[in-house]
């Protein structure tokens, strides 16, 4: 299948100089993960289930808080495990499975589009993907998804590959890209793949229908590949399946991925035009390259490589917007061909200065982000906003002075950029890009963090000093259990024992009770008759 695509002529070159955006995408990415505590609910459950499989020795069941954790496979936790038997249970540990993931999804991003994009495109489209909103976010989250991602990659880029030489090493490689996604996240693995393969197989018009039918089938009846990704993944669904039965089929195939599509779950819905909203909010600070590259959406479509990223991108955009269940970063899963096809149209942009306008927005505001959140807390919250309220109250207290130096330091290089290289405005977007992504690491993040998730944090180590058994009550906060170094299960306190809790849900008389600790509207307390 000839690509039909020729190569970006001003962008030679190889050698390391190929592989910066990942080095500096490491540099942003690896420092930062531990300079801010773990986010409720998702990294709190993921983390809590990891330090419980390691604490009880099955490393073939997860639990959370004591119960089964049907959410997600088995891989994240493999790997959050191994992390931190080599750094300690921190948050270093528990994210860098995902910093790595992410790494290695720019590393991907640049092995397939050099060859037929150009290393000049290459480049970009790793820095695009390394630097976006959407994939800084789920590069520092100790949860699946980025490594879903970078395996989703590595599948759809080895997919195009064979179809592109038709040769059967990147048809295998392929299958165990998807045999290591279903231990990751499930049936999307091979939904998106085999999905996508279909279109563009169909799609070619290089030969007669049937013809074309036939290469999908032989794609997707791959013995060989088959026996790779079942290798890889049926032993722990079968060892799943042995052990757990009808609750493993009802909590992880019925709920978390049947239900999910089929219905609303856990309150995450949205209209169709869900992802028409947060697709380009994942893309920022690029999002303006998007009218570019939709500009050439037609020529696209008649160049096989290029229509296969679009196929890729709005396959995944339009199944989920057709799921009752909607999440944002879902809408990462199509967002890598939408990297590669952004740098490919960079030079197309018809308001260069424009794409300038995030940056120039978020780097100007940084700073002020405090005093933003404090003006936030100070009205009159009675509602159900008032627990978010008094955590903000303490914004001002929170940002330390690296924040300033970190968001001031980034806003005086942008100042300087646009004055000493106005002409330069792509080269100026990719270095705004990197200074946003700067203040996203080390200042807006860790700040945010300690804001939201601080005090849990200091109130769970409170309960770890302590000997009393400890629950979470009328609160749901899985990293206080990770943080106390225990199961704190969902229920009222006995006598006793000790109780995260929330201020507003309290009792309204507290005879028997006394309260050790107390942040904002975070309460830990214990019931003593």
């Amino acid at each position: 299948m000839n690509s039909g695509v020729a190569t970006d002529a001003r962008a030679t070159g190889g050698g390391l100089r190929d592989w910066a955006p990942v080095a500096l995408m490491a540099a942003l990415l690896l420092p930062s993960l531990a300079l801010f505590p773990l986010f409720d609910v998702d990294e709190g459950a993921f983390s809590e289930a990891t330090r419980e499989m390691l604490a009880s020795g099955d490393w073939l069941s997860t639990t959370l808080n004591g119960a089964p954790r049907f959410d997600k496979p088995i891989l994240i936790y493999w790997l959050q495990a191994i992390a931190v038997r080599g750094f300690g249970f921190n948050e270093f540990a528990l994210r860098l499975p995902s910093a790595i993931a992410g790494l290695a999804w720019a590393g991907a991003i640049l092995a397939y589009a050099r060859p037929r994009f150009g290393a000049g495109t290459a480049r970009y489209a790793a820095w695009i993907g390394a630097t976006s909103l959407g994939v800084l976010a789920i590069a520092h989250a100790a949860t699946a998804d980025g490594l879903l991602n970078a395996l989703l990659a590595a599948t759809m880029f080895d997919l195009w590959r064979h179809l592109e030489n038709g040769k059967p090493a990147p048809l295998r490689r392929m299958y165990a890209w998807i045999g290591l996604g279903i231990l990751t996240k499930g049936p999307i693995a091979i939904l998106v793949p085999f999905a996508v393969g279909f279109l563009a197989c169909v799609l070619q018009r290089d030969a007669p229908w049937a013809s074309r039918v036939r290469r999908w089938l032989r794609i997707v009846g791959d013995p060989v590949g088959w026996v790779i990704a079942l290798a890889l993944a049926a032993p722990w669904y079968g060892y799943a399946l042995a052990v757990h039965g009808r609750a493993f089929i009802d909590g992880f195939i019925m709920k978390h991925n049947v239900e999910r599509f089929s219905g609303t779950l856990e309150g995450h819905g949205g209209s169709i035009l869900y992802y028409v909203v947060f697709a380009p909010v994942l893309l920022l600070p690029w999002t303006e390259l998007l009218g570019a590259a939709l500009r050439a959406l037609r020529a696209d479509l008649g160049q096989p490589a290029t229509r296969y990223l679009w196929l890729w991108c709005g396959f995944v955009l339009a199944f989920f917007s057709l799921s009752g269940t909607k999440l944002p970063h879902y809408a990462l899963y199509g967002l890598t061909p939408l990297f590669v096809l952004l740098a490919r149209h960079r030079d197309d942009v018809r308001r260069p200065a424009a794409a300038l306008a995030f940056p120039t927005l978020l780097l100007a505001i940084a700073p002020a982000a405090p005093w933003l959140l404090q003006a936030f807390a100070a009205r009159d919250t009675a509602t159900r906003a008032r627990f978010y309220a008094e955590l903000a109250a303490h914004a001002l207290e929170a940002a330390p002075t690296t924040f300033y130096v970190a968001a001031f330091g980034a806003l005086g290089i942008w100042i300087a950029l646009l004055a000493t290289q106005p002409a330069a405005r792509l080269r100026l977007l990719a270095a705004g890009a990197g200074l946003c992504a700067f203040v996203l690491c080390y200042a807006l993040a860790p700040w945010i963090g300690e804001v939201l998730n601080g005090p849990v944090k200091r109130a769970g180590f409170a309960a770890r000093a302590l000997p009393e058994p400890a629950v979470q009550w009328n609160i749901g906060a899985p990293s206080f259990s990770a943080y106390a170094g225990r199961s704190t299960p969902a229920r009222a306190p006995e006598p006793g024992e000790l109780a995260l809790t929330r201020d507003d849900r309290l009792p309204a008389d507290l005879d028997g009770y006394r309260i050790l600790y107390r942040e904002g509207p975070i309460v830990l307390l214990r019931r003593e008759k």
